[in-house]
């Protein structure tokens, strides 16, 4: 989501508050209401999204599974080359 698709609500951002000047109570509460207001900003992806998303993620896995497997058996047939194994 873009920065411009986000709309302010008008009440002061917590995001820009300077902390210089507060103690650790005041430096606290600054932080959780930073916190509070980084997760109003938070977009829940849609279904269609999340799915497309795990078959990236799996995807990506496999490939990788796939490079390690080359690799591990590529290493051992070399050691074993090298080693006379």
């Amino acid at each position: 989501m873009s920065e411009s698709a986000v709309t302010d609500s008008g009440e002061k951002d917590p995001r820009h508050e300077n902390r210089e000047g507060l103690n650790i109570f005041g430096r606290i509460a600054l932080f959780v209401r930073q916190v509070i207001s980084e997760l109003k900003r938070v977009v829940t992806p849609t279904r269609e999204e999340l799915i497309q998303y795990i078959w990236i993620v799996l995807g990506f896995v496999a490939v990788m599974m796939l490079l390690v497997f080359v690799l591990d058996v590529g290493f051992g047939w070399l050691s074993a080359w090298v080693f006379g194994g």
